[in-house]
């Protein structure tokens, strides 16, 4: 009897689950939860799921871990008017496309890495020349943009730089300017942007 009224429970878990399809995390995994409670093996009983409900617990953990580790942020900065930045300078994009992972501070204009792995980050900036910005990584530069002083009549000037690194949990990632007197131009022309690749 016990055997049978298990067997029944986790067929009616298995076809709830399927119709639920994307449900907010917190409820899947309380599903996926519920299925490990099921398998279990001890002397008065086993239970076995067939290997179709298997595979499908199997996949959910899968997706609930993979889930996990998706990082990513896209940033910009939203003021009006022109940014001008100091040297040593942090570029502080407060205005936020998407920040999965919720890394990125917009308090700060610092990315902290939540799980190490392989890194990308893109920095783009609408700048005036003599403009030097530096991507770094716990205050090591990784990557440089610069406008060169040789552009004629202080022309608007579009620069970009995409640098992959490895990262480690807590490591700080941020975009500054190097000298006095750097330029960005807001208003969704200058951002900063950095995935987790793997």
């Amino acid at each position: 009897m016990m055997l049978s009224t298990l067997l029944f429970v986790a067929s009616f878990s298995l076809l709830c689950l399927a119709d639920a399809g994307n449900n907010e995390q917190p409820n899947m995994m309380t599903k996926v939860d519920f299925l490990k409670s099921i398998i279990y093996d001890n002397t008065k009983a086993t239970v076995t799921l067939d290997s179709s409900a298997l595979k499908q617990l199997i996949q959910l953990s899968a997706d609930s871990s993979n889930s996990a580790q998706r990082i990513s942020f896209s940033v910009f900065l939203n003021s009006r008017h022109v940014i001008l930045l100091g040297a040593r300078q942090t570029v502080k994009y407060d205005g936020i496309l998407t920040n999965d992972g919720n890394g990125y501070d917009d308090r700060t204009g610092v990315f902290t890495c939540p799980l190490a792995g392989t890194y990308m980050f893109v920095v783009d900036s609408l700048s005036f020349p003599g403009t030097w910005l530096d991507l770094k990584v716990n205050k090591n530069k990784v990557g440089r943009l610069h406008v060169s002083s040789a552009h004629k009549g202080n022309p608007l000037v579009q620069i970009s730089r995409t640098v992959i690194v490895k990262l480690k949990t807590w490591d700080h990632v941020n975009v500054e300017n190097e000298h006095n007197k750097g330029t960005i131009h807001p208003a969704m022309y200058s951002g900063f942007t950095g995935v987790r690749m793997y």
